[in-house]
């Protein structure tokens, strides 16, 4: 079993508010995370795959490919966008990092050859918090 990943980076904008609680409890536990006006981060975003590699190439998969994949399905509906308002994958769904992970996730599965499998999403927020995760 082979591992390849890839790394990308978009920019965006969220804030962590749970619109069932008042403006207070969303301040009390999510900070100024919670601030009306929004906050941005710079992401890092790394795509891990996993699979055997294929005699005639000697690749896992094409890394060109797997970046075209990435941005596509991923980076172009993230990068510079309002991640609560502007990305239909995220609708009705809280912006952490965490969910954030899962979505990618399940947004680059899906379009993936038979013989590749995603390994692990591991997602940036700043240089000293990332999410990792390795599907269900």
């Amino acid at each position: 079993m082979v591992y390849l990943t890839r790394l990308e980076h978009f920019n965006a904008a969220h804030k962590l508010y749970n619109p069932a609680w008042s403006k207070e409890k969303n301040e009390e536990l999510f900070g100024v995370c919670a601030n009306e006006n929004w906050h941005g981060h710079n992401f890092d975003l790394y795509v891990t795959i996993k699979g055997h590699i294929n005699p005639e190439t000697g690749f896992l998969f094409d890394v060109k490919k797997l970046s075209k994949l990435i941005q596509e399905h991923v980076i172009k509906k993230l990068d510079h966008k309002n991640l609560n308002l502007d990305v239909d994958f995220l609708q009705d769904k809280m912006c952490s990092t965490e969910i954030l992970a899962m979505e990618i996730w399940k947004q680059l599965q899906r379009h993936l050859p038979m013989h590749v499998k995603l390994h692990c999403i591991k997602l940036y927020e700043t240089p000293r918090i990332y999410v990792e995760y390795f599907g269900d």
